[in-house]
């Protein structure tokens, strides 16, 4: 008597690459937590590092922007950690803590541009990488 097996494609896959994503997010989040961190204190230490535009809408002081990606930054570090220890919560707040600093990056594109632009990638991949994870 012949017995023929079903396949189950990608469903030892799926769940390896859902935890490769959650792992990856985790530390995109830390390290551009910390190099938000480190922007902020650059901007509230020496104004002199970015450029100021003269004409910008969302015009802000540089010291302002600087608290601002300051505390954002620190937060996403927590969040990391939470991610690292796979918290349920760590992951509904990294996506809005990923937005939130996707915002903040968008608004200070005239200040540093380039660097901005890079961590908007990065947000926008932990967030597209933590919606896309089945949760276990």
């Amino acid at each position: 008597m012949a017995t023929t097996a079903t396949p189950h494609h990608g469903t030892a896959g799926t769940h390896a690459g859902a935890t490769g994503l959650t792992l990856f997010a985790a530390v995109m989040l830390f390290v551009a937590g910390i190099l938000d961190l480190f922007r902020g204190i650059m901007a509230i230490a020496n104004d002199d590092v970015f450029v100021t535009t003269p004409n910008y809408v969302f015009k802000f002081d540089l010291t302002s922007w600087g608290w601002i990606q300051l505390i954002l930054g620190v937060v996403a570090l927590l969040v990391s950690f939470g991610l690292f220890a796979v918290a349920t919560w760590a992951r509904v707040v990294a996506v809005g803590i990923a937005a939130l600093l996707i915002v903040a990056n968008f608004l200070s594109i005239p200040y540093y541009p380039v660097w901005s632009l890079t961590l908007i990638a990065l947000y926008a991949f932990v967030i597209w990488a933590l919606c896309v994870v089945k949760r276990d």
